[in-house]
């Protein structure tokens, strides 16, 4: 089911509007929301579920695999079009810069992995990436991993985004996702050209070298002399009644995360440990900010001639069709190519792009697409999120990434989700 969005103009900066254009008409029926985490003990409870035991549920998440792989189809009639004129969205810091080229490729810290439990009720996670938007707190990825294809739930459960994601480590923290916004048509129908989702996401919270304490490690005096990890903060010394309310490394209750001790600093003069020479401590959740402000933002292209080159950059994982395991799904990598028109009839998709990749199914869902990438800021346009992998050619390896083409409607979903304030839950 497809729905004619008409509006003409190019969007200058985030609420601001190039001189002598107007605003692209929103057409609100054309754009599904749900809530993730509407409050902010919910969202807390979220964050606690991730970093609980040494954060085991970020390592032991798998990636995300539904309906990656399928047959996709060159067409060189049809395929996608504009429905109005080109238009751009600039980066967070690039809105009066222009474009440059470079030799090297930086990887963007815009993006990372989102966190999710599934239909089957396992951990998963994605790519996504963090894109402008008003308050800086707005994430773009593939729409099936926000909204529940698989078992036709709303959306997923604990869903939260931690870009430069390694291992457990969550160097710019964790933002759990407030609201997401999506097309009605893949909301409904899971119509594939419109497998898009923008989440809002919460200011993000930090934590002493990503976690609850680890091992042996002990808290470590402040600059300023106080207790807390330095130049982090966090810890907090508490009488030994406010520890035991909390006791237990993964003991997550209101605005205090988990506890640490009890400690001594002394011994008395007979050389024992005693209640006197005790120190308790509790770890308070730290607010992180906003996560444009972190990590910065891609800017938003719509109605683009198919043929540009785009830099896709995601977290591939899994196997080929023949075996072989090219991508551990660690780290971020990245493929450059330009965008042609493609059909992926298996999953409802008349009107999307791909581009040569080698990049596997597995990890790989939400990638984010860039055109005019630019590498000494590291930032562009987003212009596609992977949906899926084909092998085309029949050699048993994957060579293209397809996406929805982003068009009008597209923009309709992102320009009703770019405003929505989310703030803190610290």
């Amino acid at each position: 089911m497809k729905r004619a969005l008409a509006f003409g103009g190019i969007v200058a900066a985030t609420g601001m509007l190039a001189a002598g254009l107007t605003s692209p008409a929103q057409a609100a029926g054309d754009v599904a929301s749900k809530p993730l985490a509407s409050t902010g003990i919910a969202a807390k409870n979220i964050v606690a579920y991730w970093y609980a035991e040494d954060s085991a549920n970020l390592k032991g998440a798998t990636p995300y695999n539904t309906e990656t792989k399928a047959v996709a189809k060159h067409v060189s009639k049809g395929g996608p079009a504009a429905d109005s004129k080109p238009g751009i969205v600039p980066a967070i810091g690039d809105e009066k810069k222009t474009v440059s080229k470079s030799k090297n490729v930086n990887l963007p810290k815009t993006t990372g992995k989102v966190f999710f439990k599934g239909g089957d009720g396992e951990n998963h996670w994605c790519t996504a990436t963090s894109v402008q938007s008003a308050y800086k707190n707005l994430v773009a990825t593939a729409g099936s991993c926000v909204y529940d294809t698989v078992s036709n739930k709303a959306t997923m459960d604990y869903w939260v985004f931690v870009p430069g994601y390694y291992q457990g480590k969550t160097p710019w923290g964790i933002y759990v996702g407030k609201q997401a916004f999506t097309h009605y048509d893949f909301d409904v129908y899971e119509d594939a050209d419109r497998d898009y989702a923008f989440v809002t996401v919460y200011n993000g919270l930090k934590t002493p070298h990503d976690g609850v304490p680890h091992g042996n490690d002990v808290p470590k005096l402040s600059d300023n002399g106080g207790t807390g990890w330095a130049n982090i903060g966090g810890w907090q010394e508490v009488t030994k009644d406010v520890y035991d309310q909390y006791r237990g490394w993964d003991t997550f209750v209101g605005d205090t995360a988990s506890v640490y001790g009890p400690d001594y600093d002394d011994f008395n003069k007979n050389g024992d440990r005693t209640e006197k020479f005790m120190h308790y401590f509790v770890f308070k959740f730290v607010d992180a900010g906003a996560l444009g402000a972190n990590v910065g933002g891609q800017g938003l292209a719509y109605n683009q001639k198919v043929g540009k080159p785009v830099f896709v950059f995601g977290y591939p994982s899994g196997s080929h069709p023949d075996g072989n395991h090219a991508y551990s799904g660690h780290t971020l990598k990245w493929t450059y190519g330009k965008t042609f028109a493609v059909q992926v009839p298996a999953i409802k998709g008349e009107e999307l792009v791909g581009t040569k990749s080698s990049f596997t199914g597995e990890g790989a869902l939400g990638s984010a697409w860039l055109v005019n990438y630019n590498n000494g800021r590291r930032v562009g346009y987003l212009n596609g999120v992977t949906i899926g992998v084909s092998d085309t050619d029949g050699n048993n390896r994957y060579d293209t990434s397809f996406s929805p083409y982003f068009d009008g409607e597209l923009y309709g979903v992102y320009n009703a989700a770019k405003n929505n304030w989310s703030g803190s839950i610290a």
